[in-house]
């Protein structure tokens, strides 16, 4: 047990100290341990800290003794990885928001970690097609065969159909919760939950008992995102969380590649606008594997289980289009703003229509920086906000 690791735990609890403060502390200090005694003036010259953080530092911190705080954490969360664990995931500690906790259950696999195995994303809908479900499912049971191991946020929809295939083909996956690992969601999924711990992991960022909210499942993305090499989105349409793994992947200096779909389908949508902006087409298994850098077979496996919907019915046709006139469409209504929860309201309040830092947003909010960054996800999913490069955020509106 390293020092460091009771101290990654120990700031994890004290509210408004994010991943990317607790980075500048540790390039600031050292390390997070010598940080948890620096004096106040030190700490208010590491940059995101003003007076109300520091004050909130310094209360929480004399409430705290790190080591019996570890000691009684290990009673109800003995599996948990920090920054300061060999085992942590590297390619996360190379994003600029890691989880400063992340807590497994399942069977560890060291060679994913060495990134001898490489993780694969696979993204998309909580409400998928036929035919987004078969693919999911087909090329997840294929990667799965030929070594890499599937990663998915354990949703309705595609994420579940990528796990299971995966599961169908005997390889890996990895499952990130936006709730603690005690709280299955969606409760459906509470079998397929003990499937992966006997032949994969299941991860969150939460410990044991907490409360879930609406704000961790598009916060989790970011694991997603970090954890893996690459990231396919299968299906998504214009307002999915999907795109903003997507986002965040292309972000972190991953691959993302987008399965092609009709453009009449409102779940082909975010794809489209993907492939539109740079991402690779997801156009056969064996280019796939190519590119992935995995050798193709000549005789692709089949899922035992699956069978090909017919995609040649009406059903996967673009409807018959009868000519229209050109004449000017009325001005469309402008869409009034839903109601918002205070903690999204005071969020948004404090974003303004010019960039502005992450940190100032968390300043301004007095909020922790998980909850704005959850935040913050959630209005940008309902357009209402827009991520820039440098963590800096602007209001939409």
């Amino acid at each position: 047990m390293s020092e460091e690791r009771i101290y990654w735990l120990a700031w994890a609890q004290i509210p408004g100290i994010g991943p990317i403060l607790l980075q500048r502390m540790q390039a600031q200090f050292g390390s997070v341990a010598a940080a948890w005694t620096a004096p106040a003036t030190a700490l208010a010259e590491v940059e995101g800290f003003g007076r109300q953080t520091v004050e909130k530092v310094i209360k929480y911190r004399s409430s705290i003794n790190p080591t019996q705080f570890y000691q009684q954490h290990l009673e109800k969360n003995p599996q948990f990885w920090t920054p300061a664990d060999p085992e942590y995931p590297h390619l996360l500690l190379e994003t600029a928001s890691p989880a400063p906790v992340l807590y497994y259950r399942g069977q560890i696999d060291r060679e994913e970690n060495l990134g001898n195995r490489p993780l694969i994303g696979i993204v998309g809908t909580r409400k998928p097609t036929e035919y987004g479900k078969y693919w999911t499912r087909r090329l997840s049971y294929i990667l799965g065969k030929q070594g890499f191991t599937i990663v998915s946020g354990m949703a309705a929809g595609i994420d579940t159909a990528a796990h299971q295939g995966c599961l169908e083909g005997g390889g890996r996956t990895i499952a990130v919760f936006g709730t603690p690992l005690d709280k299955i969601y969606p409760e459906q999924n509470r079998p397929l939950a003990g499937q992966i711990c006997h032949q994969g992991v299941l991860l969150s960022e939460h410990p044991y008992g907490t409360k879930t909210l609406a704000g961790h499942f598009p916060q989790r993305n970011r694991i997603i995102a970090g954890i893996s090499r690459a990231v396919l989105v299968m299906e998504a349409p214009n307002q999915s969380g999907s795109l903003i793994t997507a986002r965040l992947a292309n972000e972190f200096g991953r691959d993302v590649y987008a399965l092609p779909g009709r453009i009449d389908d409102a779940n082909s949508q975010g794809c489209l606008r993907l492939l539109k902006n740079g991402a690779e087409a997801i156009l056969s298994e064996d280019e796939l594997l190519a590119s992935l850098g995995a050798i193709p077979q000549l005789d692709a496996p089949q899922p035992p289980t699956l069978e090909k919907p017919d995609f040649s019915g009406e059903s996967f046709l673009a409807p018959k289009l009868e000519p229209k006139k050109l004449v000017a469409e009325p001005e469309k209504s402008v869409t009034p703003l839903p109601d918002l929860e205070p903690e999204l309201k005071q969020v948004l309040e404090a974003t303004p229509p010019n960039p502005i830092p992450f940190d100032l947003i968390v300043e301004e909010t007095g909020l922790p920086s998980g909850n704005v960054s959850s935040a913050l996800l959630h209005l940008e999913l309902l357009g209402l906000v827009s991520q820039l490069p440098g963590m800096r955020y602007q209001r939409c509106i």
